[in-house]
């Protein structure tokens, strides 16, 4: 059996819905140009605050996807 290598990013994707589209956000954000996307983990959830209301839902992601070397 052969391993495997990947590479791991950190995103932080928006939404003014929830923090389930922030994250969905980065996720299909990133795959616009990364190729062989494999697990997104959310690392951490936040949210901006503007005169006591919820602005926009923050989802900080690792994403990984398979190295491919030169």
């Amino acid at each position: 059996m052969e391993g495997s290598t990947y590479n791991i990013v950190q995103l932080v994707g928006t939404s003014d819905k929830s923090w389930g589209e922030a994250a969905k956000t980065a996720v299909e954000t990133a795959a616009g140009s990364l190729r062989d996307l494999r697990i997104a983990e959310v690392i951490r959830l936040d949210m901006t605050v503007e005169k006591g209301k919820v602005k926009l839902y923050r989802a900080r992601v690792n994403l990984s996807f398979k190295y491919e070397g030169e």
